[in-house]
């Protein structure tokens, strides 16, 4: 049998330094610098003229603290709790059947679960506004049934836009269980249920703890997406529902306040890296419990 020949270590080292500098180029143009131009203009003025303008401020930051927008960002955070309490018990189950199907069926049954991915997410957004229309299938279903009399006002409401966006985040929900459960030792299961514990016993005090890092994980995957997604709140709420996403995009496009839109962006950002952080420390203390 050949020997795959390896290059020298000399040439490899060079080829490890030109990945690592790609990567680090690639983080440095295109999220370092674009956040770094973010915060700038967040700490400048508005201008008619040219969007920017000197002197430094903080009035952005401080207009964040109207209780008009802190109810914005309130009700946006809870929306994306509820999309993502939503997500996992849909998906806690799910994952858990689909890691105990036999494994000739699980690459198909995975496909089909990332296959809505290969369609744009917004097209699908439309595609749930036609369902729920009051002429659309499912209030034709349940007028043919005699369950309605008239049909129902679906859309345009918080639950159109939660029913939308755990829609298109149930599969990130999903993904990390699954690959919890795929790893999961049914032997523990059954040394729970060995020394007396029941079904719920067994599901609190071993199964749920087991499977905190993929609850964590897919938490984080749906809760961050779910505050900024826009265009579900316009095309399923209309007017009514807002999200910080919805904020920020109706200041820089609509208002042309840069500066203000900016601010609210650096707050989502800031959000983002605390839940990151918040995420990292349970994972760390969760090693440091199952260590001896």
């Amino acid at each position: 049998m050949a020997e795959v020949a390896l290059p020298p270590p000399r040439h490899r080292n060079l080829l490890r330094s030109a990945l690592l500098g790609l990567s680090w180029g690639w983080l440095l143009a295109l999220v370092l610098v674009p956040n770094l131009l973010v915060l700038a203009a967040s700490l400048l003025n508005r201008d008619p003229t040219h969007f920017l303008q000197l002197p430094l401020t903080l009035d952005s930051y401080r207009r964040l603290l109207d209780p008009l927008y802190l109810r914005v960002f309130l009700d946006s955070l809870a929306l994306a709790l509820a999309t993502t309490l939503g997500c996992l018990l849909l998906g806690y189950p799910f994952a858990w059947a689909l890691s105990r199907i036999d494994g000739r069926w699980r690459p198909l049954l995975v496909f089909l679960l990332i296959l809505p991915f290969w369609t744009n997410s917004l097209v699908r957004t439309y595609a749930i506004k036609q369902l729920l229309a009051a002429n659309g299938p499912l209030n034709g279903a349940l007028l043919a049934l005699g369950l309605i009399d008239a049909p129902l006002e679906l859309l345009y409401t918080q639950g159109a836009v939660i029913l939308g966006l755990v829609y298109l985040l149930l599969p990130f929900m999903i993904l990390p269980l699954y690959a919890v459960f795929e790893d999961l030792r049914p032997e523990l299961l059954l040394a729970s249920r060995d020394l007396g514990a029941g079904r719920l016993a067994t599901f609190v005090h071993v199964l749920i703890p087991l499977t905190l890092p993929g609850i964590l994980a897919g938490t984080l995957l749906v809760l961050l997406p779910a505050l900024g997604m826009f265009y579900v709140a316009d095309i399923l709420g209309g007017a009514r529902v807002l999200l910080v996403g919805n904020i920020i995009k109706n200041q820089f496009l609509d208002a042309r306040d840069w500066p203000f839109g900016a601010a609210a962006s650096i707050l989502l950002t800031a959000a983002m890296a605390l839940l990151l952080f918040a995420h990292r420390l349970a994972r760390r203390r969760l090693r440091d419990g199952e260590a001896p």
